[in-house]
């Protein structure tokens, strides 16, 4: 009997497939050094020795490729692997899964910037990634407070907690922290967020 196997995309298509990611991975060096409006799509060109037309067959417009930098930068742990914070959350609670997380995005200081300058960027209402921020820290904090109070009904933390309050507190604490260890690296980013649950939620399992 013969297994039939699926192969992947071959050919022209395989090769259009590892240009586009190389444009994802040279946009996101250029947009988390320079930002949205200092880093240009001739700047990314560059980098990969190709022409602009290369660049806008791919992504069209600039705005489009920052998206697509955006949206595979969140669903990513270190770019190539994906990582199920919502599972891990379930498994283990909001506590343990965010310092796995945090211990993670030690790996990956670039994707780090990108957000921190980006969100930056955007609070801008006039700046074209706002919607993006605004939509995702919603959808983040809605999802923190369901896993919050899951961790409740499991009685993995006091119930007399606010699951929204403890969303937002975490999210504040979590974006400071990475930012203050993107400026100094000395920092130690993961006792920071450690004490952070100690003091807020000495209840949780942390490890």
């Amino acid at each position: 009997m013969t297994v039939e196997r699926q192969a992947g995309p071959r050919g022209p298509y395989a090769k259009s497939a590892q240009r586009a990611n190389d444009i994802l991975d040279a946009a996101t060096k250029t947009f988390s050094t320079h930002g949205y409006r200092g880093g240009s799509m001739r700047d990314i060109a560059r980098q990969l020795d190709v022409s602009l037309t290369s660049i806008v067959h791919h992504f069209g417009t600039k705005y489009a490729l920052l998206e697509a930098v955006l949206e595979r930068a969140d669903k990513t742990e270190t770019g190539t692997e994906v990582f199920d914070f919502d599972a891990a959350c379930a498994e283990h609670g909001v506590a343990a899964a965010t310092l796995e997380r945090v211990r993670s995005g030690l790996t990956r200081p670039a994707l780090l910037r990108l957000f921190a300058i980006l969100a930056a960027e955007s609070s801008e209402p006039g700046h074209p990634a706002h919607e993006w921020f605004v939509d995702r820290y919603r959808r983040k904090r809605e999802s923190l407070a369901a896993a919050f109070a899951y961790d409740q009904e499991r009685n993995r933390i006091n119930p007399a907690h606010d699951p929204h309050a403890l969303s937002r507190l975490l999210i504040g604490t979590w974006d400071g922290a990475q930012l203050q260890w993107l400026i100094d690296p000395s920092i130690d980013m993961v006792a920071t967020m450690r004490e952070f649950f100690e003091w807020k939620l000495p209840e949780a399992t942390l490890d």
